[in-house]
């Protein structure tokens, strides 16, 4: 971040006199002015409901460019991290700032599968839930319990500590999301084994049974470590902002991301992928492929309530780069599992098509954004619609814990604490009972 010669000037129609505020440049993006001294000097606050012209922190971890559709983690192009990396290649990226050697990568490979397994006494805590329960609610129960199991590693001020916290976190997180699936399906769990990938252990645990061995499929196992790198950070979104604000008291690293888990359960957030499965199930239930015409003619009708699921973004105006690449892989996966003739992907398919040529989409840029796809990609591997959640927050602890080690590491950084813009009523007297 560096200061600019120019300054920005405020001037006030009342006369007051105007104030000079500094300028920064990023390194690429937009300028930021600097408001921080503007209580002080003025006595005033600014007012941006859902921060849409302010910047929170200055980071170095993700870059995203919305209307060129860029996602950029550490500099390097999303496109060449899902297609020339693996899932913990984009971890060591985010954590440590650049790409791992051949010893590191080794190294933090095998450090991050040896720690798979989680406590015992966690199954017996799972056990307190309804078997029924949704799985977004056991695993911020679950993350949020892991400090109470990993104690050793609960102090957010020690560097050496949310280095412990970071591993096993990456690490237990696809262990404790199969745990949550394999409890509502009153299955077993499946220990881990430390000879498969992260993508491969992942699958065996929420697939496989004691029963029979099971055999990794290569190209589904490439489908779920695309979609965790496509998933693993994404800038100062809702759950990565409410996981430094919850850092910035000095909780504990499990907390913090604990609370990251549950801004992700969100329908406008991690829970779009499940929202968008849900609207296409709704069409094929009320005439399938027949009805996509009528349903987006809907869509275009204000009066309707009918909304697009899975189209459109709030910080992309262009293709969502993560998107083509979900594409890809979609398309991948239903070839290998011979799904092409699914009802449910034949209308996917037919809605993503009249998207992108019909003008009213094509204008307002509501093209299909990554969780379009994530969602068809999961349902066609036979993970069902309420785990979707789950395992995006798998994925983008790796992005929390990152954020969180970046603000901690700011010298600058203090406890978050919003200002408000007060409409309630002002000071008044309490009446005695008998005149209210």
């Amino acid at each position: 971040m560096k200061l600019s010669d120019n300054k920005a000037t405020m001037s006030f129609a009342n006369g007051a006199p105007s104030i000079e505020l500094p300028i920064y440049h990023g390194n690429i993006g937009p300028d930021v002015i600097d408001i921080r001294k503007l209580y002080a000097q003025t006595g005033m606050f600014t007012y941006d409901p859902g921060f849409l012209s302010t910047a929170s922190c200055q980071s170095a971890i993700t870059y995203i460019d919305g209307d060129k559709g860029e996602l950029l983690h550490r500099g390097y192009p999303i496109e060449q991290l899902a297609t020339q990396c693996d899932y913990l290649d984009t971890c060591y990226l985010l954590l440590n700032g650049d790409l791992p050697n051949a010893t590191e990568r080794n190294d933090f490979h095998k450090l991050v599968i040896n720690h798979t397994m989680v406590n015992e006494q966690m199954q017996f805590f799972l056990r307190g839930f309804r078997r029924d329960a949704h799985p977004m609610a056991v695993l911020t129960g679950l993350v949020g319990a892991l400090s109470a199991f990993y104690h050793d590693s609960t102090d957010i001020n020690n560097p050496e500590h949310r280095r412990i916290a970071a591993i096993r976190l990456i690490a237990k997180m696809p262990t404790l999301v199969a745990m949550a699936y394999k409890y509502g399906m009153g299955q077993p769990y499946m220990y881990p084994r430390n000879e498969l990938s992260y993508a491969g252990n992942f699958l065996r645990m929420m697939f496989g049974t004691p029963c029979e061995d099971y055999k990794v499929n290569p190209v589904i196992e490439k489908a779920m470590d695309r979609i965790f790198i496509l998933h693993a950070d994404h800038e100062q979104n809702a759950s990565t902002s409410t996981v430094r604000l919850c850092g910035s008291s000095g909780t504990n690293p499990f907390a913090a991301i604990a609370a990251g888990v549950a801004c992700l359960w969100g329908p406008a957030h991690g829970g779009a992928n499940e929202a968008c499965l849900n609207m296409l199930e709704e069409i094929q239930a009320n005439g399938g492929v027949a009805k996509v015409g009528q349903f987006m003619e809907q869509v275009k009708d204000k009066n309707s309530g009918v909304k697009l699921m899975g189209f459109g973004h709030r910080v992309y105006k262009n293709y969502d780069p993560r998107a083509k690449l979900m594409q890809e892989t979609c398309n991948e996966v239903l070839a290998a599992l011979g799904l092409e003739n699914d009802p449910l992907f034949k209308l996917a398919k037919q809605l993503e098509k009249i998207a992108l040529e019909d003008d009213y989409f094509v204008q307002r840029k509501l093209y299909p954004n990554v969780d379009f796809y994530s969602g068809i990609v999961q349902r066609a591997i036979g993970i069902p619609v309420s785990l979707f959640t789950g395992i995006f927050a798998l994925a983008r602890t790796v992005g929390w814990i990152a954020q969180l080690n970046e603000m901690l590491a700011d010298p600058e950084y203090k406890i978050g604490r919003p200002r408000q813009l007060f409409s309630g009523n002002v000071k008044r007297d309490i009446k005695p009972i008998d005149q209210r």
